[in-house]
């Protein structure tokens, strides 16, 4: 069996292409992976701590899943703007509106696909097209990938940089100073709290309370993937490009590593330091949890960076290089099956509550029942992303 195994992942990583920066897909492929289990656990009442969100100010390992991704955008965009230098401006401006026209629809596609077939009562028009939340993941992927690409291809790095800090500014100004009041004619200023911020007063009156992820939060319902707290995320994505161009750099390896050490445990220590008067907050995406998430980012680059390229342990990393790969896909399909689960009557319940309750729970108990879910639920999807990997069905938004 394990014999096998070291020969499916040589297999794996021998069609890599010779040009392909490992490191980079297998971190691609690790955080698509921890999205992907952390989304998919056997019942959302039973999911160990550090495999939920914060809930509220603070952070966990999930809280990193998503901004991860967003950095590594970045990165991914500066290798592929510098294998489009040949191309005009125009061209490239044109590639990426559709490219991300493509994500948001994409995003919308999601919040639009399901349909509860257990309620007779159930009328899909008002309870899910008339009130489709306008925003959220992909969708912001398409919004932030669209910013980063305009800043990156008319601004070289010190205009990067500037953009970078820029955005973070003119995000803490109008949540420390802009006012703003409620439908009763309260005023607010300055605050952070869950649903009275003024990111989400401006979620509340442009996306309407109807079309957001927190429909219940009071004064404001918000959105998580809102709209204010999209510019720091630009930002977020904006360190992946300097993280990159880092890597791009002339220096040897060993110093590109502790370069990336040094500057993510700094910013790691800033931001844990920054958190006693703005907090770390991944729904409103605060500055300071850009620098928490992105120094993290920059650590992890460094450890496959080494594990990849310096100490050439590469077996391991196999398996995320297929889900890497199509990270799209993966979440596109991923997203569809969970939804299916869900959408499928079994007597007086649903398909995914009937396997979690009659198999895996009288089995393993509730949270390791819950985490044994979204673990199979990895396997089965591995089976049909390597299937797509081997046949070279590779999906390009």
């Amino acid at each position: 069996m394990l014999s096998w195994l070291w020969r499916h992942c040589d297999t794996i990583l021998a069609a890599l292409p010779p040009q392909r920066l490992l490191a980079l897909d297998v971190l691609r492929g690790l955080t698509i992976t921890a999205m992907i289990l952390v989304n998919n656990p056997g019942s959302w009442s039973h999911v160990y701590g550090p495999l939920r969100h914060a809930q509220w100010h603070g952070w966990t390992i999930t809280d990193l899943i998503f901004p991860f991704f967003i950095v590594i955008v970045g990165m991914s965009l500066q290798l592929s703007l510098q294998r489009q230098e040949q191309l005009s401006q125009a061209l490239v401006i044109r590639q990426a509106v559709f490219r991300s026209a493509r994500l948001f629809g994409l995003g919308l596609f999601l919040a639009l696909f399901y349909y509860n077939f257990a309620d007779p009562a159930y009328s899909y028009l008002e309870q899910k097209l008339l009130t489709v939340r306008w925003l959220g993941v992909l969708q912001r992927l398409a919004l932030v990938y669209f910013a980063t690409v305009l800043i990156v291809l008319y601004c070289g790095s010190r205009g990067r940089i500037a953009w970078l800090i820029g955005l973070c500014a003119v995000y803490l100004a109008a949540m420390l100073y802009a006012p703003y009041q409620d439908s009763y004619g309260n005023q607010f200023r300055g605050l952070w709290l869950f649903g009275n911020s003024f990111a989400a007063w401006l979620d509340h009156n442009v996306l309407g309370a109807s079309h957001v992820y927190y429909r219940n939060a009071t004064p404001f319902a918000f959105d998580p993937e809102g709209l204010w707290s999209s510019l720091p995320a630009v930002a977020s994505c904006l360190s992946g490009v300097l993280l990159m161009q880092w890597l791009q750099s002339g220096r040897n390896l060993a110093q590109k590593i502790r370069g990336l050490l040094f500057v993510g445990l700094i910013a790691v220590w800033l931001a844990e330091l920054w958190h006693f008067s703005l907090p770390i907050n991944k729904s409103l995406w605060t500055p300071s949890f850009v620098l928490l998430s992105s120094g993290y980012c920059a650590i992890a680059m460094a450890a496959c960076v080494w594990l990849c390229d310096v100490k050439r342990w590469r077996r391991w990393s196999a398996p995320f290089l297929v889900f890497g790969a199509n990270a799209i896909l993966f979440f596109m399909l991923a997203g569809v099956a969970a939804r299916i689960l869900v959408m499928i009557p079994v007597g007086d319940t649903v398909l995914k509550s009937w396997l979690f309750n009659r198999l895996l729970q009288p089995l393993l108990g509730n949270l390791n029942g819950s985490l044994a879910f979204a673990l199979v639920f990895l396997l089965l999807s591995y089976l049909l992303m390597h299937w797509c990997y081997r046949k070279g069905h590779i999906f390009k938004v």
